[in-house]
C-alpha cells in the first residue's frame, strides 16, 4: 500500500449493559454486529451504577466486570471496558464523550443497542446529545418497527430472537439448574464465587 493512500479509520461499537451476568446472546449479537458492520472493536461497557436499577440490586461491579472479561476472551474484537466504573450514575453520554476523546478524526463510533431500549432514547439523560454523538446499531427481530428520533443515524441489525435473559440465568443458578446460556468460564466463576446461590 502506498504511503499516500488514506488508511480507513477504526470502527468501534459501545455495547453497554448491567451484564449480571453476561450471556451467550450478548456475545452472539456482538459477533453479528461486528461481521455485518465491519467493526474492529466492540467495547463491552459494564455499567457501574445504572440509572434504571435501584442501588444494591445488582451484583458488585468487580464480579460483573470479571465475568465480562472472561466472556470477551472468546473473540479478539471484544474488549471489556471499565469506562463506567465508579460511584456515580452511569450515563451513556458520559461514556460516549470519554471514548470520543480517544478517537482519531476518521474513526467511526457506534452504539449497539436493542430496539426496546432505543425506543426509549428520548427519555435518556441529555438524549439530544446522545443521538448526535454516535451512530446506532439497533438490534431487533426482522420487520420490527420502532420510532427513530430526528437526526439519529440508525443501522438495523435484524436477527432471530434469542430467548436468553440475565434474570432467567440468575433463576437457574438459584434453582440449581444446569446453565447452558452463558459461557462455561462465566458459569464457573459465578459458582466459585457464590454469586447467584441456590435458594
Amino acid at each position: 500500500m502506498a504511503d499516500t493512500e488514506v488508511q480507513p479509520g477504526l470502527r468501534i461499537a459501545l455495547f453497554g449493559g448491567t451484564f449480571d451476568p453476561v450471556h451467550n446472546a450478548h456475545l452472539t449479537i456482538a459477533r453479528e454486529a461486528a461481521v455485518r458492520f465491519r467493526l474492529d472493536r466492540v467495547l463491552f461497557v459494564t455499567a457501574g451504577n445504572p440509572p434504571h436499577k435501584a442501588p444494591g440490586t445488582t451484583t458488585s461491579f468487580e464480579h460483573r466486570h470479571r465475568m465480562v472479561e472472561l466472556a470477551c476472551a472468546a473473540d479478539s474484537r471484544f474488549v471489556a471496558s471499565r469506562l463506567e466504573q465508579g460511584p456515580g450514575k452511569s450515563y451513556s453520554i458520559d461514556t460516549i464523550e470519554q471514548v470520543r476523546k480517544t478517537l482519531a478524526a476518521g474513526d467511526d463510533l457506534f452504539f449497539l443497542i436493542g430496539a426496546d431500549a432505543f425506543a426509549e432514547i428520548g427519555a435518556w439523560f441529555r438524549s439530544d446529545e446522545v443521538i448526535k454523538a454516535a451512530g446506532f446499531i439497533v438490534v431487533s427481530r426482522p420487520g420490527y418497527d420502532y420510532p427513530v428520533p430526528a437526526g439519529a443515524r440508525v443501522h438495523r441489525l435484524e436477527t432471530l430472537a434469542l430467548p436468553v435473559s440475565s434474570s432467567r440465568i440468575r433463576e437457574g443458578f438459584q434453582n440449581g439448574a444446569c446453565i447452558q446460556d452463558a459461557p462455561e468460564a462465566v458459569v464457573a466463576y459465578a459458582r466459585a464465587n457464590g454469586l447467584y446461590s441456590p435458594r
